[in-house]
């Protein structure tokens, strides 16, 4: 396993917010990994990224969420490194993470709440940010 990263770019913090809604339930499923890539590959906040460092921000994430208090790590580098202006982005793809295996679980809605509060996203942005994601990848 490689060596979780020190410090991370606004756009690793965006991946990570991603994996950890994916990780919440204590399942990845292979749509959430998808919607992940898919997300990294196609969004412009994304444009200069390097995808190998998914997995070296994952890494990262499930080391952190082994330690006591390591959510509330978590949170402090996401706050210490993404700028404001990206927290409702990165609830959005919060969202769509969650929203990307057709059904959100206990886990990771307590996830998208924790999420909302540390990210200071209003709460009716937040809500029509849910509606968003729940119109788009509902299935016939």
């Amino acid at each position: 396993m490689a060596k979780p990263l020190a410090a991370l770019s606004p756009q690793d913090a965006l991946v990570a917010v991603m994996v950890t809604v994916s990780i919440s339930d204590e399942t990845i499923r292979t749509a959430e990994l998808l919607a992940i890539e898919r997300m990294v590959d196609s969004l412009p906040v994304f444009g200069n990224y390097d995808a190998d460092r998914i997995r070296l921000v994952a890494e990262t994430v499930y080391a952190l969420m082994e330690e006591e208090d390591g959510l509330d790590a978590l949170f402090g580098l996401i706050r210490a490194t993404l700028p404001d202006r990206l927290n409702e982005t990165a609830y959005a793809l919060a969202c769509d993470v969650g929203a990307s295996d057709g059904k959100l679980g206990q886990g990771e809605l307590r996830m998208l709440e924790e999420l909302r509060h540390e990210l200071n996203v209003d709460r009716l942005h937040a809500a029509a940010i849910e509606r968003g994601a729940r119109a788009r990848h509902l299935t016939l």
